[in-house]
């Protein structure tokens, strides 16, 4: 049996490499809306952070999830990733 190669991504927030399925996608849409992609397959521009608010505040703080979205993320963005991370 052939053994699949996992992807990896890399957190924008502690840069850490890993694996796609352990990071949440962050979207901005093409409307300009930006969302958390729980499947990981919606259209627009993505960025990959972990599932803790210390990475979260460390992408905001320098401005990498700016940068990564090509836009402000929206304003309850920390509360969901912390609602996904499973401690809310």
């Amino acid at each position: 049996m052939k053994i699949r190669k996992e992807p990896t991504r890399t957190c924008v927030g502690c840069g850490i490499s890993k694996p796609k399925r352990e990071l949440i996608r962050v979207v901005r849409t093409p409307e300009g809306g930006v969302l958390v992609d729980e499947s990981g397959k919606k259209p627009g521009r993505g960025a990959y952070i972990c599932p803790s608010s210390e990475c979260y505040a460390r992408a905001v703080k320098c401005r990498r999830l700016h940068r990564a979205l090509g836009g402000e993320p929206a304003p309850g963005l920390a509360e969901l990733i912390e609602k996904l991370s499973g401690k809310g």
